[in-house]
This record gives structure tokens, sequence and C-alpha cells, in this order.
């Protein structure tokens, strides 16, 4: 069985604090994931550096972004070009299938964050041309302050014609793994086909309570104000902090 985590923030997310090295690095070696997702907010702008880097951590890479949608946000995946934010939900995953990309609605309900409704996701799921497109619903997000809300959502979950995964949401490297996805093979492309048929399984981890959040996040979110970040200067090299201005690699916009 492969494992993937599909929501994982970079410093190329306003509120991330750790490299794509460093997610590189941890993703591989600490939580032994075979696939992940890179899905900054609203930005793409890390995707080049992923893929490129990817192969020299010994893990696959999938570009996407974490869309503001006006309905809640939405995990855009396999998509190289920039998902408009602002967008109503129906018509930002209209415009994901257009870039050959597929959906999955992030932590539904959550409060803290802007979420979707399950009623608005149902509603989106009733027009038989996003149906291929919004494929998955995180049942589990191991991010989430208000981690106890997990239960009521995975509930919720089983009633959409969806394939159900976990993610960390991780905008510190500890928390990547700490929600995931379990799928039969290894590659990026087996993990979209089992999507795609809905042949997925939540990996729950321990999630991140309200003193984990203060103890590990505030920390390194200073650390970024500041900008300072956790880098990785090489796949075998030890954790390090650096210069936000000297870590950013490949700029170049991947928008057609």
């Amino acid at each position: 069985m492969g494992l993937a985590d599909l929501h994982i923030h970079t410093v190329y997310s306003y509120d991330g604090t750790a490299s794509i090295s460093a997610v590189l690095k941890y993703a591989a070696d600490y939580a032994k994931l075979d696939v992940i997702a890179i899905t900054d907010h609203d930005s793409i702008e890390g995707v080049c550096e992923a893929l490129e880097l990817a192969p020299s951590y010994g893990i696959e890479v999938i570009p996407g972004s974490e869309v503001s949608t006006a309905d809640g946000h939405l995990l855009a995946l396999f998509v190289e070009q920039a998902v408009p934010s602002g967008l109503s939900l129906y018509d930002t995953v209209m415009r994901v299938g257009e870039l050959g990309g597929i959906c999955i609605a992030a932590h539904p309900t959550a409060r803290g964050t802007s979420s979707l409704s399950f009623e608005k996701i149902y509603e989106v799921l009733q027009k038989p041309e996003t149906r291929k497109i919004l494929v998955g619903v995180e049942a589990f997000n191991g991010g989430l302050v208000y981690t106890r809300s997990n239960p009521l959502v995975e509930w919720k979950a089983r009633l959409l014609p969806l394939a159900q995964v976990g993610n960390s949401d991780a905008h510190v490297i500890q928390a990547i793994g700490q929600g995931a996805t379990e799928f039969i093979g290894r590659t990026a492309a087996e993990l979209r086909s089992a999507l795609e048929t809905g042949a997925t399984k939540v990996r729950k981890g321990r999630g991140l309570d309200g003193w984990a959040v203060l103890r590990r996040y505030i920390p390194y979110y200073l650390m970024r104000k500041l900008g300072w970040v956790v880098y990785n200067p090489h796949p075998q090299a030890a954790f390090t902090y650096a210069r936000l201005s000297r870590v950013r690699g490949c700029q170049q916009s991947l928008a057609a």
C-alpha cells in the first residue's frame, strides 16, 4: 500500500514555515510517504522547485494549490497553472477540470478557516459534469486546531459519493503525515486512479491540539516573520534555518 499526504504548505504560502527541500526531506525520511501534494494558498510558485527537487529525495510530488473559492477552500491537484481565487465552487471545479486536474474538498465545515459546507459540496455534485473532477473529501485533517470536529466530518463524508482522504494540512514539517491517505500502488498516477474510483483509505495521525499549535506553530511562524525558515541544504543533510530570501528556488511561473 502507498501512503500520501495531499495537503502541505511551504514558504510559498503566507503562513508556511518550511522550504520545499525541508518538506521533501521530512516527508520522505520521517513520515515515510510515497507521494505528497504541495498545496500552497492560491499559489503554484513552489511547484517548479518541488518537481525539480523531488527525485533527489526519493518521493513523488503532485503539483497543486489550495484555492480560496467563494464558498470555501478547495484542493486543486495535478494542475501546473494557477487557479483564480474568488470563483464559486462550481466554477473553480470546472476550471481545475479544464487544466486536467482533480479536486478534493478541504477541511469541510472546519471552524476558524474558510471551509466548504457539506450542503454546497452536495449541491455541486448534482451537476454531472463535476463528478469526474471533484473526486474526494478530506475526512480527516491532522492540522486542525479543532480536531474534535473530525469524527462528525468523517461520518458526513461517508454520505458523499467521493473518495475519503486523510491529510495533514501541515504548516510546520512535524505535522506532515499526521493525516494521510492509503492507496494501492506507490505512484502519483496510481493514487489519482484510486481517488477517481473511491479506492482510498484514511490513515489518522494524532492531529494538533491547541497546546501543540502554541508549542510548534507559533514559534516557527514568528521565525518566518523575522525572515527565517526551516531549510534542508542537501538530501543527506540535517535540517537547519536559512533566510527566506536565500531559500526560494525556481521562481518561474508555470502559467501558460
